[in-house]
């Protein structure tokens, strides 16, 4: 899991499979999807998570139009896939990033 800003934002989502996190220091339930985030990690390594804080990167923000968060997306090859807002259980995040529609 790597924190990332607008600076290198296109450049680390631009090839390959990534799940964004849009979240803040400051919201409660970005600090559990983390959690959740981080026991995904512990049996799903291959799953490339990217974070961003909306209040440090708010351009990148507005233009995925995040208005709750915390917000994953879902990106390849830099185009979203999929959006969820809310927060997301270990066995659903796991869907959310394995089950491309």
């Amino acid at each position: 899991m790597e924190k990332i800003n607008e600076k290198n934002f296109k450049e680390k989502t631009e090839k390959g499979l990534v799940l964004v996190d849009f979240f803040a220091t400051w919201c409660g339930p970005c600090r559990m999807q983390s959690t959740v985030i981080e026991e995904v990690l512990e049996t799903n390594p291959e799953i490339n998570v990217l974070k961003i804080d909306v209040d440090e990167s708010p351009n990148v923000a507005r233009q995925f139009g995040i208005m709750s968060i915390p917000t994953l997306i879902l990106m390849k090859d830099g185009q979203v896939l999929k959006k969820h807002v809310g927060l997301l259980q270990n066995d659903d995040l796991i869907d959310f990033y394995k089950n491309i529609d």
